[in-house]
């Protein structure tokens, strides 16, 4: 098929009835009958060659070739509009980007990450959160452009992934600057019987921590662990024990002089990568992240 035979008015009406989900109320806000909003999008499937919808019920549900094909028209008739409004003077045009970062990784790295496009006028950006299978989920639904994680992904002829490996940084062990801002501990040598606070059992980092202890015979106290990397940082700074992490998840507490670094494990690294699918459409503000 060539674009030249691809009808982008049977586009538009598959686009209006995969938000609304429902023929009845596309076809009342089209002013068309179900019928002929029925006969064009089977139109639009038979030029196509594949099945946009099927039926759950009473209920119209996207294929995953209609999944694509939703994120592409999105894209379409959503900068036609913007297109509208510049041409009107109402906008100046808006790029979304949609982010999904894991509930382990750092919020201060993901903001880090992010900041080159928060000055742009032109990018909206959408953040999520969550476990890393479920962001997956999403983005090859064509409901992310990106998840950000601390751990690589295997991929497949079923998952077809591009994982971009983004950066690392060592590990630190820092504590409450009025207890410890002359003192330094190694790691691990030094921490058995040191009351810590550790990244949950699902981090990556939590599990070469781990390892790196058992191999030299130390066994810390464990006092706290966590997952999410907001709470942890509120327990390095409020708890007043010591906690084992990558920097940038205290990195403001460090600068105002609150935590201090008391020691430093070169032998852990968190790494960073950048999820994406072979299929998406470019988005000129991803791409610019993404070269950095």
């Amino acid at each position: 098929m060539k674009l030249e035979q691809l009808n982008f008015h049977h586009l538009f009406y598959f686009w209006r009835v995969a938000k609304l989900g429902h023929l009845t109320q596309a076809a009342a806000d089209l002013h068309t009958s179900q019928s002929a909003l029925s006969a064009q999008i089977r139109q639009l499937e038979d030029r196509l060659g594949e099945a946009l919808f099927m039926r759950e019920g009473r209920r119209l549900v996207l294929t995953d070739v209609g999944q694509l094909v939703q994120s592409y028209a999105e894209h379409i008739f959503g900068l036609g509009q913007e297109m509208l409004g510049r041409l009107e003077g109402r906008s100046e045009g808006m790029t979304r980007l949609r982010v999904g970062s894991v509930a382990t990784l750092s919020r201060n790295y993901q903001e880090n990450w992010i900041r080159p496009v928060m000055a742009d006028p032109s990018v909206v950006l959408t953040l999520e959160s969550g476990l890393l299978e479920d962001l997956l989920t999403r983005l090859l639904h064509h409901q992310l452009d990106v998840v950000l994680a601390n751990e690589t992904v295997p991929a497949d002829a079923d998952r077809p992934l591009h994982c971009r490996f983004l950066g690392s940084q060592s590990i630190s062990l820092v504590g409450p600057a009025k207890v410890w801002k002359r003192r330094r501990l190694r790691i691990p040598e030094d921490l058995d019987g040191v009351e810590l606070v550790l990244p949950g059992p699902r981090n990556a980092v939590r599990a070469q921590f781990d390892a790196l202890c058992a191999s030299a015979g130390v066994s810390p106290r464990l006092k706290a662990e966590v997952d999410d990397m907001a709470m942890l940082r509120l327990i390095a700074r409020d708890s007043g024990w010591l906690a084992v992490l990558p920097e940038v998840v205290v990195q403001d507490e460090l600068r105002s002089g609150i935590l201090v670094t008391v020691g430093q494990a070169s032998q852990l690294q968190e790494r960073f990568f950048a999820i994406t699918t072979p299929r998406r459409h470019r988005i000129e503000a991803l791409e610019r992240l993404l070269a950095n």
